[in-house]
């Protein structure tokens, strides 16, 4: 099997769907022999900011000497980005052998993997054979009935910032999802939690109860910014550092401090993890699509926001960063997504909207999406006819009236405009 066959073979229809429990994945996992059994985790759920928590915290664990691996989704433009040892991605050639290796065990399944099973179990092969110390690990959109879950306890398990996001699986309200993501933690780990409102932080301490492990809260009132601009940021945490990370944004402030908790974690249960390489750790952590600044001259900022929570995140951002200039949005969306509530927040930043259709099959088409902001909000709109259409309509119009261009909506369009600007 070569890697074409291998790709192909995971993205078949034969596994599509969202398909939340654990059955599929345990079983799988099972007739491999359970190579998840050998490894320690550090398991990542939440709505949002799990990726950069996850990428801040593998690097600071990479830079302490620990062989680590690092799982993500979805990918921005290399699918092979999803599994990571010391911050390399795993090789062609591994991603086809391990897959040929999965491969039979899953067709004599029944019911069948979906592909998200199959990708974890992938993952988790790969992190096993490269007998990794610790392997960072992010769930996808759940938490109890994640395929993620079916490692054993984490040594540590973290929830990121929980919002409103997958409501037809995980809960209709925030405390519903944080319960259903609380289904992460297990007998003899530890939890840390990203500084909720009251209501969400009761729900996790009752969770963190049940199963009788300690629960550390990130304390945002003991961060503190020495200096900000948009190559990154300097600060410091109940009084230690100055830390640096590149990500910009108060919001990566946040995640970097949930990050520093968790590693405080691993320390309490037996790691060395210098104070030296959490610096060096931070300041090389680079992380796609977040608030990420493509071009200057004009400004061209990507940023896969999706749901009104991250749309909260962005227009606060281009309000510190660009406050008053002519803001173009170029906008794609998924028409399952709540994209009226996204762009509720972000319309009031915008002078003019540019819109495109992003690379996948629940895509709301650029037209339609132009036709509603247009009535809901009366500003210009231009619909483009592709992602390449559309940064060059946006940096046009950016270059014109001196403007800043915002990409946003969708992390299905990140890789192809990165692409634009030359970036793989």
């Amino acid at each position: 099997m070569n890697i074409t066959q291998a790709l192909e073979y995971i993205h078949s229809v034969s596994w599509m769907g969202s398909q939340p429990g654990l059955e599929r994945i345990t079983a799988l996992m099972a007739s491999l022999g359970d190579p998840q059994k050998k490894l320690r985790f550090v398991h990542i759920a939440g709505t949002n900011g799990k990726g950069s928590t996850a990428a801040l915290t593998a690097s600071a664990l990479y830079r302490a000497g620990y062989t680590t691996g690092l799982y993500t989704s979805p990918y921005i433009q290399c699918f092979n980005e999803r599994m990571q040892v010391n911050g390399r991605r795993i090789l062609d050639r591994e991603l086809a052998e391990i897959t040929e290796i999965v491969q039979p065990h899953a067709d004599r399944m029944d019911p069948r993997p979906t592909e998200f099973d199959l990708v974890t179990a992938i993952g988790l092969i790969y992190f096993a054979r490269k007998k990794c110390d610790y392997v960072v690990l992010e769930a996808g959109m759940g938490g109890a009935l994640d395929s993620t879950n079916v490692i054993p306890a984490p040594e540590c398990a973290v929830l990121t910032n929980i919002g409103l996001d997958h409501t037809q699986f995980l809960g209709s309200t925030v405390e519903k999802i944080a319960e259903t993501k609380a289904g992460i933690f297990k007998p003899g780990s530890h939890a840390v939690l990203y500084e909720q409102s009251p209501s969400v932080t009761a729900v996790v301490r009752q969770a963190c109860e049940r199963v009788g492990i300690p629960l550390e809260i990130a304390d945002f009132s003991q961060l503190r910014c020495l200096s900000r601009d948009l190559e990154g940021q300097r600060f410091t945490y109940k009084g230690h550092g100055p830390y640096k990370i590149r990500l910009a944004g108060v919001h990566q402030l946040k995640n970097a401090a949930v990050a520093l908790e968790i590693l405080d974690v691993l320390r309490s249960r037996g790691a060395a993890i210098p104070e030296d390489a959490v610096m060096r750790g931070f300041a090389e952590t680079a992380w796609p699509a977040r608030f990420e600044v493509l071009s200057r001259d004009p400004w061209f900022i990507l940023d896969g926001g999706h749901n009104p929570q991250c749309a909260e995140t962005v227009a606060a951002n281009l309000k510190t960063y660009f406050p008053g200039r002519h803001m173009i949005l170029l906008m794609g969306v998924l028409g399952d997504k709540d994209y009226p509530g996204l762009t509720d927040i972000l319309a009031p930043a915008a002078s003019e909207f540019v819109t495109v259709t992003p690379n996948c099959t629940r895509a709301l088409p650029a037209e339609e999406l132009a036709e509603f902001l247009h009535g809901r909000y009366g500003k210009p709109v231009q619909s483009c006819g592709s992602i390449a259409e559309g940064v060059e309509t946006a940096l046009a119009l950016a270059r014109e009236k001196d403007g800043v261009v915002c990409c946003v909506g969708s992390l299905y369009m990140a890789g192809a405009v990165r692409e634009c600007f030359g970036l793989s």
